[in-house]
């Protein structure tokens, strides 16, 4: 492949997943100023509550999306999946910036805004599971971690770029006339995204080493082919994986701004500029901790990473807590880089563990229930656990506990760094690293 293909896949698989993500970050951010518009003002907490509920239903669409995209990503083609994906979810989002509020037509709005986090969920559980097996099997064999890493590097900088873009437009128009109305142009600039990532994917052409696996292909019937090769296997490998990367992932995307409004006191400009600058620093940590991971293996960035977060998780919340703000920022930092470390090696591995001919489906069952289980319920755990309790400290526990189980599982998965592509999930001697991986 020449340097300016691989350019131009990265660059293709990048934009979607950069659009994607913004999306959902948008309404991550939104979070404070949607439950005002979509929920009765007289109770804040229940609003708010409501508001994470709405959040979290997103990620419960995305199993469906994910299996019924991934489905159809092992039958008719990668980049056909990313061509709808994409369009699906600037559709939803756009939407949102033109829905009426709960003041105009009551329950009818948090009703249609429901609808939209379900378009949102089921696009996004597609692209995520379509735009990593695209990348993994286009990329080459020594360098996987770092090409996925790239990628996801562009899934997660809109959520701090997302953070900036708010704070100007708080700053420079005031934050009355951004709660007001100007909330919605973010969300209708995310239609116009979609319509960039589309036209950047137009010309691409499915990796050789799908169509290889496509040729190669005996048993047509995808579910069939999984059971028959032991498709079990690498889904409780990444159910095993994810819950590290996702709970701390969605705890700094979609919890900690909230939870420096409302439970620290900072003003919401400087919880966005915080936040941002901390997202920052997870997504520059992913692609080096993906290439690291292709040089010393998954296993050993997975314990480091975990080891990392087990450690910081509450010293971390405990100085987001304290209102200060240089130590908000570096209570994000501690949890940034443990994340950054831990999900360079997550993203290739969740989709090493499966074979060509069944990656995307089997990819798209585990990785979206994980996420939908244990990432798009975070915040909305953490927020009701430091209701519950009083406690603004809980949400550290809480995800101490998950390093802590995360840690002892990821010693029992297969290393996957340098395992043959077309037969991961089908011989358990390759994936354990007993056999030593062919070339693809």
């Amino acid at each position: 492949m020449s340097q300016n293909e691989s350019k131009r896949r990265l660059g293709a698989g990048a934009i979607g997943n950069f659009g994607e993500i913004y999306d959902f970050a948008v309404f991550g951010f939104s979070v404070p100023i949607l439950s005002q518009h979509f929920f009765p003002k007289s109770d804040p907490t229940a609003a708010l509550l409501s508001t994470f509920a709405v959040y979290a239903v997103a990620f419960f669409a995305r199993p469906v999306g994910g299996l019924v995209f991934g489905y159809l990503a092992d039958r008719i083609g990668r980049v056909k999946v990313l061509a709808i994906t994409i369009w699906l979810m600037a559709a939803g989002t756009a939407v949102i910036g033109l829905l009426p509020t709960y003041a105009s037509v009551g329950v009818l709005a948090p009703a249609l805004l429901v609808l939209c986090r379900l378009a949102q969920g089921f696009a996004l559980g597609g692209e995520t599971t379509g735009s990593t097996s695209y990348i993994l099997e286009s990329a080459p064999d020594n360098r996987r971690g770092w090409w996925v890493g790239i990628v996801w590097f562009f899934a997660h900088i809109p959520n701090a770029l997302v953070a900036l873009m708010l704070a100007g437009l708080q700053f420079v128009a005031g934050e009355d006339m951004y709660g007001d109305w100007l909330w919605r142009i973010p969300f209708i600039m995310g239609g116009l995204i979609g319509v960039i990532g589309f036209w950047l994917r137009r010309s691409l052409d499915d990796p050789e080493e799908y169509k290889a696996a496509r040729r190669e292909k005996k048993d047509t019937n995808t579910f069939r082919s999984m059971a028959r090769t032991g498709g079990y296997k690498p889904i409780l490998y990444v159910l095993m994986v994810q819950p590290v990367q996702t709970v701390g992932s969605y705890l700094l995307l979609g919890f900690m701004y909230s939870f420096l409004v409302k439970e620290a006191h900072l003003h919401p400009t400087d919880a966005l500029m915080t936040n941002a600058a901390a997202i920052l620093v997870l997504s520059a940590m992913i692609p080096a901790s993906g290439r690291l991971s292709d040089r010393i293996g998954r296993k050993k960035v997975f314990t480091l990473g975990a080891l990392w977060i087990l450690m910081a998780a509450y010293p971390a919340v405990m100085l987001a807590s304290t209102g200060n703000l240089a130590n908000a920022f570096i209570g994000q930092l501690l949890l940034a880089i443990g994340i950054g470390i831990y999900n360079g090696a997550a993203f290739p591995a969740a989709a090493e563990f499966f074979p060509t001919s069944y990656r995307a489906t089997g990819h798209a069952i585990a990785y979206q229930l994980a996420v939908a289980i244990f990432g798009g319920t975070t915040p909305l755990i953490a927020t009701w656990l430091v209701s519950s309790t009083g406690s603004a400290l809980a949400p550290g526990l809480y995800v101490t506990a998950i390093a802590l189980v995360g840690l002892v599982l990821v010693q029992f998965v297969p290393e996957t760094k340098g395992i043959r592509l077309r037969t991961a999930a089908a011989s358990e001697d390759e994936a354990s690293g007993l056999v030593p991986a062919a070339s693809r």
